[in-house]
């Protein structure tokens, strides 16, 4: 069909694709054996590394949850594209130019390049921002603010700070310089949607916000003078546009990525201020969400890269308050979790202010297990020297309880409360047990528990059909063989034949690949049982050929046996009324005869 992307650029994709690399940006991936890689699933929450990454047949397969694929599947799941979108940005990513079916474009799937041309223009901006801040008068006095906020220049480019001029007219007329049209630019959502010409951010210093590739995907401007504290937003941010989702961006994570790697760690800061002061620092594994709560998608990025969470939140009620919730939600995924109590200042941009790094790194090395800060936390909250108040502190503690993953875990911090409450273990577990039931009021409601349930497809039926199939699909030099010896017809799994059917239709095509296979079979139950065939190196060396040599023998024997029972049928009704007919009858037994004797020498 015209307009589809060419079979030779799907198969060009498939081969320059590096799925290793791929999927360790999202994952830590760690060499077993030649081209095997092992990490925690990005799919699902796990501590127990059950993730396989064969590097040389490009699949990949969980042996928990059961998601497997190749590197076109990974980038539909993890980056929510179609299958059409993740083959452009993977042909993108390797510097494949996309040819189409007859030579012609693309007509069924036509390549929206907004998102492309909206990163191109907030990097420009972005560039703009940052030269007026270092290299302008216009920037010195923004310059001067973060300087005395303590940041050095090295900081201010790493995180490539800016100034937006206060000339409101300014930046429309700077980028229509670089030739960007009115229309592109009022869906930038860079300027006012009532006067086009007046750009959003006007006399603010600029904290682009980026990608997990470094890319300029939205703004945050904090305001340098305010005319009216009460009506002047202090800090005006990008609302979410199609390169620029709050959901799937943490500030600072393109940064910070390789440093979790190294310390398995990730601290959660509050704004954009308080993770440059940790960078600064030296502490390089500092990310903020943009502008809205923790989110299990938030922690699900960084799922892979670290074990250990550290929140770092505002010491304010507010922040104290969000603590408690991220701790509850961090632990339900499986994080150890510490808590850092500032002191000194309301957040780290004030320390590293006030006291310099050191301090701040001293705080880093004493933060504090989540439980201890819980039950530090009961005590400020609650009179714990009266019935009433041991009550409620133990029902606000329940649900840290209920989101622990070990029941020793459990366990232990159960005596810690009963310790800290002097009250004995039984009536603090008898509570435990009837928490729904009897809860005081005014207590904490606890948070909902993350459902870490995967979704499940139907189960391949396993037979030795199947197994047959998925031994040939794993040495696929072996199907031409089968094929000159059955027929989809002659199989009776449903799964086998379908299987059967697209190995058929690759090799009339000449595109018969493994990735071709797995791409036939993408959100089909038989992508898990293919990519489990091939994780666990089943079907391979001499078991191959034994299974592949019992599944031919097999198939015959049930060809053989199906038109066995044929012929029984036919032999047992035949009507003989003339000597044709009879002739006909003894043509029947005679191949009856000679297929059983064919089923005896199998």
């Amino acid at each position: 069909m015209a307009g589809l992307i060419s079979k030779e650029t799907i198969n060009q994709i498939h081969a320059q694709t590096d799925i290793v690399a791929l999927i360790g940006e999202t994952t830590k991936l760690e060499r077993r054996s030649g081209n095997d890689w092992w990490g925690c699933c990005p799919f699902h929450n796990e501590k127990t590394a059950s993730f396989h990454v064969d590097g040389d047949k490009k699949m990949f397969y969980c042996f928990s949850c059961h998601k497997s694929g190749n590197a076109i599947g990974f980038v539909m799941e993890t980056q929510s594209m179609k299958y059409v979108e993740a083959l452009q940005y993977l042909a993108k990513r390797s510097g494949i130019q996309i040819q189409y079916q007859d030579g012609k474009g693309p007509e069924e799937f036509v390549y929206d390049d907004t998102k492309d041309k909206l990163i191109d223009l907030y990097d420009r901006t972005a560039s703009m921002f940052n030269y007026i801040l270092l290299e302008t008068p216009q920037g010195k006095e923004a310059l001067e603010y973060l300087t005395k906020r303590g940041l050095t220049r090295e900081t201010i480019e790493k995180f490539k700070l800016g100034y937006a001029p206060a000339d409101i007219k300014w930046l429309k007329k700077f980028l229509k310089s670089k030739n960007f049209s009115d229309e592109f630019l009022a869906e930038s959502r860079l300027f006012s949607s009532k006067y086009p010409d007046i750009s959003f951010f006007n006399d603010r210093v600029m904290f682009p916000i980026f990608n997990r590739h470094g890319q300029t995907v939205a703004f945050s401007g904090r305001i340098l003078h305010s005319k009216d504290p009460k009506t002047d937003r202090k800090y005006m941010n990008t609302p979410e546009m199609v390169q620029y989702k709050k959901r799937e961006t943490l500030y600072a994570f393109n940064f910070a990525r390789n440093p979790m790697r190294v310390s398995k760690t990730c601290i959660f800061c509050e704004g954009n201020m308080d993770v440059i002061a940790y960078h600064q620092a030296g502490v390089e594994y500092a990310v903020a969400t943009c502008g809205t709560a923790l989110t299990e998608d938030h922690l699900k990025l960084i799922k892979g890269f670290a074990e250990t969470v550290i929140l770092a939140f505002d010491s304010d009620a507010a922040g104290q308050n969000a603590t408690v919730k991220s701790i509850l939600m961090c632990r339900q995924m499986g994080f150890t979790v510490k808590i850092i109590r500032l002191k000194g200042g309301k957040d780290a941009s004030e320390i590293l202010q006030n006291f310099g790094k050191d301090n701040l790194t001293n705080q880093v090395a004493n933060s504090i297990l989540d439980s201890d800060y819980l039950l530090n936390r009961l005590g400020e909250l609650y009179p714990l020297d009266t019935p009433e108040g041991k009550a409620k502190a133990a029902f606000e503690f329940f649900p840290y309880i209920d989101s622990l993953q070990s029941y020793s875990h459990k366990e232990s911090c159960l005596d810690q409360l009963c310790q800290m409450l002097n009250l004995s273990p039984e009536a603090v577990r008898r509570d435990y047990q009837n928490r729904n039931q009897a809860r005081p009021q005014n207590t904490t409601t606890p948070v909902r528990q993350v459902n870490n349930q995967t979704k499940q497809l139907p189960k391949v039926q396993m037979n030795a059909e199947m197994r047959g199939i998925l031994a040939v699909i794993c040495n696929l030099d072996v199907f031409p063989e089968i094929a000159s010896q059955i027929d989809e017809n002659d199989l009776k799994n449903p799964h086998a034949k379908e299987l059967f059917k697209i190995l058929k239709e690759c090799s009339q095509e000449n595109s018969l690949s493994l990735p071709v296979v797995v791409d036939r079979c993408q959100n089909t139950p038989l992508l898990p049982a293919i990519t489990q065939a091939i994780s666990s190196k089943a079907y391979e060396g001499d078991q191959a050929e034994s299974v592949v040599r019992d599944f031919i023998k097999f198939m015959q024997k049930a060809k053989l046996e199906n038109r066995i029972a044929e012929l029984q049928i036919l032999i047992k009704t035949f009507v003989v009324v003339t000597e044709e007919d009879s002739q006909a009858l003894n043509t029947l037994i005679l191949e009856k005869m000679q297929l059983e004797n064919q089923m005896r020498n199998l």
